[in-house]
């Protein structure tokens, strides 16, 4: 028996998708990999890439604990390069990632 043994409630019913865009200074800076190592440290999968317009995408999907801690973390100065706005939206979790990619 392990911490999947619950049916209703269990992991896949909780699971999110982070949908979020990042501002500011975040290109060139190591953000991208920073980003995917918190979020392979959270458990979670999905995807952050560089955007043309300077800003970086993140899609993330996972327990919404763990999303929430991820999304804290972009919003925080514990970030590399500097921050200057995310727009994030939260939805249910696809199940496409597996794993967390940089793109």
């Amino acid at each position: 028996m392990g911490r999947h043994e619950r049916t209703e409630d269990g992991p896949e019913q909780d699971s999110v998708r982070l949908d979020a865009r990042v501002f500011g200074m975040v290109q060139g800076v190591g953000f991208r990999y920073w980003t995917m190592g918190t979020a392979e440290d959270l458990g979670l999968s999905g995807e952050v890439k560089n955007l043309a317009d300077g800003s970086v995408s993140v899609i993330a999907e996972g327990p919404q604990p763990q999303v929430r801690k991820l999304l804290d973390w972009l919003n925080s100065d514990r970030t590399p390069g500097r921050v200057e706005r995310v727009d994030s939206s939260m939805s249910q979790a696809g199940g496409k990632y597996r794993g967390f990619g940089v793109g």
